[in-house]
């Protein structure tokens, strides 16, 4: 990392990055921005295609979002494709307050079991379907939830008396697969309470696309909060991609995927999501009014998507080699993980496969953290004690 990037403290000082792909379970796989296409449902049939074509290019890992849109339940899909599945891991979103934590760290070490410890999780806080509720309450049941899976997955006990939680349980019913601390848990957010608790508890903090300036700012604030807790966390990035042979040729898919897009259906669709009014969103819909005429917020990164849709907003838009470029940058910067996606999610992950996946130092972390152990281990599902 160079002196400019100092401040900046990661977990995985290898210049190495896992390069993960994106499933849309939450209705927005399509051949044009700002429509629905219903030739591409989240039905569980598209989602396994998207997901097992993924495998199949190598990427290392797939997010599994949550929201409450016509689409599939991360667990339920996950528990029912994890058979399927051969090497990728798979990382599956849980929102806080969904379900009782002791039943949720069951849950995920139930599933941790059955893709033999290549489950990662990733936090989700936002509020809950139809129900509002106060910010510093989510976090401070975020923060307990997130005790409870760890002291679950690595103590004897379950043992909390928060403000939210108070209990004192026996563990042995959520012991995972993977050893030395559990799934790896990743966590976006821009709040303050967010940034806090993943300093705190998570392993790899999630940022959206942002010019480089804004992303390595963010950096470096949540390297400084985790070492206030004597931890190092890694960093990762949620864009989408456009990558084709030519500039010339992956700008001009850009035009065309924009090309029916309705500002009015737009907006709707957009704000279907629970994220829509985020902070984040909120961030990215700034930077976005600071674009050039073609919708460039700074080289290779074209914003045009959040017209379209909640959450990530924008796309490394160039070449194979302009692609790769950009992201060797990034993982200069300290970014260990990536999570891609393109429009539509199967055609586009081919195409990346092909053009940039074999130029990446593609990894695991929870390998190369040693999570997933390469022995079976001893655990209440597999030789240990039934207790």
């Amino acid at each position: 990392m160079s002196e400019e990037h100092s401040q900046i403290i990661i977990r995985t000082t290898d210049k190495v990055a896992e390069v993960s792909y994106f499933c849309e379970l939450c209705g927005g796989d399509t051949t044009f921005l700002g429509w629905l296409d219903p030739e591409r449902r989240s039905s569980y049939e598209n989602c396994k295609n998207i997901l097992l074509t993924a495998e199949e290019q190598g990427f290392n890992n797939i997010l599994l979002p949550s929201s409450y849109i016509i689409g599939q339940d991360p667990f339920v899909f996950a528990g029912a494709i994890a058979p399927q599945t051969k090497k990728m891991n798979l990382l599956v979103a849980m929102r806080c307050g969904e379900y009782h934590p002791p039943m949720m760290a069951r849950a995920i070490a139930s599933l941790d079991h059955i893709l033999e410890g290549r489950l990662t999780v990733n936090i989700i806080n936002s509020d809950l379907p139809g129900w509002k509720e106060d910010g510093e309450y989510r976090y401070k049941r975020c923060d307990e939830t997130i005790q409870i899976l760890k002291q679950a997955w690595n103590n004897d006990t379950i043992d909390i008396d928060g403000e939210v939680y108070k209990m004192k349980i026996p563990s042995g019913p959520s012991k995972p697969y993977q050893q030395n601390g559990g799934p790896l848990l990743y966590f976006g957010g821009t709040s303050e309470s967010a940034r806090e608790v993943c300093a705190k508890h998570c392993d790899v903090f999630l940022t959206w696309p942002e010019p480089e300036a804004s992303i390595i700012a963010t950096m470096k604030d949540l390297s400084q909060r985790a070492e206030k807790y004597n931890r190092k966390i890694d960093f990762g990035l949620r864009v989408h991609v456009i990558v084709r042979e030519t500039e010339a040729e992956a700008r001009a898919y850009a035009k065309h995927i924009m090309s029916k897009f309705n500002e009015k259906e737009g907006l709707e669709l957009k704000h279907r999501s629970l994220d829509s009014n985020s902070l984040g969103v909120l961030r990215q819909d700034e930077f976005r009014k600071q674009a050039d005429s073609d919708g460039y917020i700074e080289p290779l990164l074209w914003g045009e998507i959040g017209k379209a849709r909640s959450g990530c907003g924008a796309a490394i838009v160039g070449s194979a080699e302009q692609v790769i470029e950009k992201l060797n940058r990034y993982i200069d910067i300290g970014i260990r993980s990536f999570v891609l996606s393109g429009y539509p999610l199967k055609e586009e992950a081919e195409i990346f496969g092909r053009l940039v996946l074999p130029h990446l130092p593609n990894v695991k972390l929870s390998e190369l953290q040693g999570r997933t152990p390469k022995e079976k281990p001893v655990t209440p599902l597999t030789t240990g004690a039934l207790k």
